[in-house]
């Protein structure tokens, strides 16, 4: 079964920055974790940035311009770049690949949680 393990997270100031990865054990190349999604307290999980099949990224609004998202395919790691951090970017932040009608290839890891505060 295919493990995701997200890591990276921690507290930072407004404006700062963090960066994410995401490693998925035992997935095969095709299989491997697209996008990254994020939970904050009391809300539902929504996702914040997906890489698509043409090397191309989307982004939701509120963080388009301030998060990249990338791939390392030979490391097989799927990355989150977040600058200019704001507080409402608190989360937990989990990857992984949607295949649509509400399902993911693998079930969710831990997250790693991101906590924007001075």
């Amino acid at each position: 079964q295919v493990q995701l393990v997200e890591s990276g997270g921690g507290l930072v100031q407004p404006g700062g920055s963090l960066k994410l990865a995401c490693a998925a054990s035992r997935a095969i190349f095709s299989t491997l974790p697209t996008t990254w999604y994020r939970q904050a307290p009391g809300k539902e999980r929504e996702w914040v940035a997906i890489r698509t099949s043409g090397y191309s990224a989307d982004y939701a609004d509120s963080v388009k311009g301030r998060f990249t998202i990338s791939r390392d395919n030979a490391k097989r790691i799927l990355y989150l770049q977040m600058n200019n951090l704001k507080p409402e970017d608190t989360a937990v932040y989990y990857c992984n690949r949607p295949l649509g009608e509400g399902k993911y290839a693998h079930t969710w890891g831990q997250g790693t949680q991101v906590t924007v505060s001075s």
